[in-house]
């Protein structure tokens, strides 16, 4: 009879300000894996709009199943300013202080789309090395509006170094698998079981009107972090994100039973976490 594992319970730590001086704060080496979504510097001010329906027969503004009348509520708007006259000096300290907090064997997954990915890569292989880059991931999803002046940008890049690239975690039976796209020319058993990822990942963006939504303008999928987390890191493991956001790392990470330090100064972002993870705080 094989023995059973108890698995240590995840946990989450809310620290809120300014994240440089709070990095700064924390001890070498302490954690397993950072993952960070920082501000795209799209020069925009960030937004989402909260509603809501209930049903009013008399002044609804929306037809629903059965011909049924809708009232559309609005509960007010998250939004912030993503605009930097200098985006590289603004991340160089924070990431140079995240190779410093990084574990010897650890990896650091930074999320960005095609505006400053390429600029933040020569940062990062200035930061860490070049031999330290392992990959860049890209996340396709196919949802939005499309451009009629060019190719519609509908995937975002994850850059993936790591402290040591003789010697980091990378856990191969935890990748989850996903269907052949011509499963006939693989044979039933290898269809049956499915592949491996590449390093291209199709996964849907939250659904705006799925349980998983927050409100928050820029909320990553827990599929996306929870394959990063089930593979860079072990159960009992200290994680961090220091641009916390919603707090999608800390759910992943709590849930597979590893304690995640989220880091934000937004009174917004902390609000969204607080409800958000308050089973784990």
């Amino acid at each position: 009879m094989s023995e059973q594992v108890t698995l240590p319970v995840g946990k989450v730590h809310l620290l809120h300000g300014d994240n440089l001086p709070i990095l700064q704060g924390l001890a070498s080496g302490r954690f397993r894996l950072i993952y960070v979504d920082p501000p795209f510097n799209t020069g925009k001010r960030q937004a989402r709009r909260r509603m809501s329906t209930v049903r009013d027969d008399e002044h609804g503004d929306r037809t629903g199943f059965g011909g049924q009348r809708y009232r559309t509520l609005v509960h007010g708007t998250r939004a912030y300013a993503d605009a930097f006259e200098d985006y590289l000096g603004f991340l160089a300290p924070r990431l140079e202080q995240a190779h410093r907090v990084l574990a010897s064997d650890g990896s650091l997954f930074v999320h960005l789309d095609y505006r400053e990915v390429h600029y933040a890569k020569v940062l990062l292989d200035e930061i860490f090395g070049r031999e330290c880059f392992m990959n860049e991931i890209i996340w396709a999803y196919d949802y939005g509006a499309r451009s009629t002046k060019k190719w519609s940008a509908k995937h975002d890049n994850l850059l993936w170094y790591v402290k040591d690239p003789k010697r980091y975690v990378f856990e191969h039976d935890e990748v989850d698998r996903i269907p052949y796209m011509a499963p006939g020319l693989v044979g039933p058993e290898k269809a049956a079981r499915g592949k491996t990822p590449t390093d291209v990942w199709w996964h849907t963006i939250v659904s705006p009107t799925g349980r998983e939504k927050t409100g928050y303008p820029t909320q990553k999928p827990l599929g996306v972090l929870r394959r990063i987390v089930k593979v860079h890191s072990r159960p009992g493991d200290e994680l961090l994100d220091f641009f916390a956001g919603s707090g999608t790392l800390g759910e992943a990470g709590a849930e597979l039973s590893r304690v995640v330090t989220l880091i934000d100064h937004g009174d917004e972002a902390q609000a969204v976490m607080r409800a958000r993870l308050a089973q784990w705080l």
